[in-house]
């Protein structure tokens, strides 16, 4: 996860390398209930950040925010709930109504978030940096009206994407706590 982007501008054909394999995602019921806003322009991520960030009441930013802020490009990923009720409920899936299908687990949370893993990896592979980031809840509908998202789509969160700078290393939560290691979360054969 990189916090902080060199300013030079992210080739087109990268950027839409990336959205393609997000598009290889597994979906549930292959529903595709997922649209990712991309924001490629000074104005248009600027708008982003003016629409996502929480009021900072005077106080400059913090230096996880400036960091972030130096990315070019933005993509928010959406999932549709709606979506995956309606593909449910047709013919080949029918079961309960749309509003009685009891979920195990939010899919259309869940296929989005695997849409943006696939960015994430695209985007190494491109030889670029990036990170996925959380929209604070109190900022939803404030993202909303400024790029006029359909009330069906709910950002899953935020991805910036840039040329790598010459980071010291990892910060943060990953500075201060140590990556389990496989023998303490693989289970083999019995838990």
């Amino acid at each position: 996860m990189v916090r902080s982007y060199a300013p030079d501008p992210v080739d087109s054909t990268a950027v839409e390398r990336i959205l393609a394999n997000a598009l290889r995602a597994p979906s549930a019921g292959f529903t595709q209930g997922w649209g990712f806003l991309l924001l490629d322009t000074p104005e248009g991520v600027d708008r982003f950040w003016r629409a996502c960030t929480p009021d900072q009441d005077g106080a400059a930013p913090d230096s996880w925010l400036r960091g972030m802020r130096t990315a070019p490009v933005v993509i928010v990923p959406c999932s549709n709930e709606t979506a995956y009720r309606a593909r449910y409920a047709e013919s080949d899936k029918q079961g309960p109504t749309p509003a009685e299908h009891v979920w195990p687990m939010p899919f259309w949370h869940m296929d989005t978030a695997m849409a943006s893993l696939l960015m994430l990896l695209t985007a190494v592979d491109e030889g670029l940096g990036a990170c996925f980031f959380g929209v604070p809840t109190s900022r939803v509908a404030p993202f909303r009206t400024e790029f006029g998202v359909p009330e069906e789509y709910t950002p899953v969160g935020a991805i910036t994407l840039g040329h790598r700078t010459d980071d010291p290393g990892p910060r943060g939560s990953a500075a201060r706590r140590r990556r389990r290691p496989v023998e303490e979360v693989v289970h083999r054969g019995t838990w």
